[in-house]
């Protein structure tokens, strides 16, 4: 299909950003499995959702914040197959993160570390960034007439 021929499906973009939100969460739970739940006995929800586990001034804070990192690295891969195009990779990476920040209100209340508000604005920039120039770098590549003109 003609990337001009799209027409608006609500379903679609809805199930794009359940999945994109759904592979987030599944990147961050392996990274922080790996990084923090070798530092704490019992891993668990508040690493996910908790605005006080993110914080620079402890070991196990620093690997909550490289998990976030890494699940936004993932996140822009994750991108390049669910959305597709570069000019819609910081209206999903945004709503993504704004259903982090509306599920962490009610989890644990407004975040009120400046810390938190540092780490998720910056991989929001990152994973957005990352997204359109791996976006750009695959709807750039060139089709290969060779293919088409030996199966005709």
């Amino acid at each position: 299909m003609f990337y001009g021929a799209v027409v608006w499906d609500p379903w679609l973009i809805v199930a794009q950003i359940v999945s994109l939100q759904c592979l987030y969460y599944l990147g961050f739970g392996i990274f922080s499995s790996l990084l923090v739940g070798t530092r704490v006995a019992k891993t668990s929800l508040v690493y996910f959702f908790d605005y006080a586990t993110v914080d620079a001034s402890t070991i196990t804070g620093w690997c909550v914040i490289v998990s976030f990192f890494l699940s936004s690295v993932a996140g822009a891969v994750f991108l390049v197959y669910l959305v597709e195009r570069a000019k819609k990779c910081l209206d999903f990476v945004a709503t993504l993160y704004i259903i982090h920040l509306l599920i962490c209100t009610a989890y644990g209340g407004w975040p009120s570390s400046v810390t938190w508000w540092v780490v998720n604005c910056t991989y929001l920039a990152v994973m957005a960034l990352l997204g359109e120039y791996l976006c750009m770098k695959r709807e750039m590549r060139e089709i290969p007439i060779s293919r088409l003109r030996s199966s005709a």
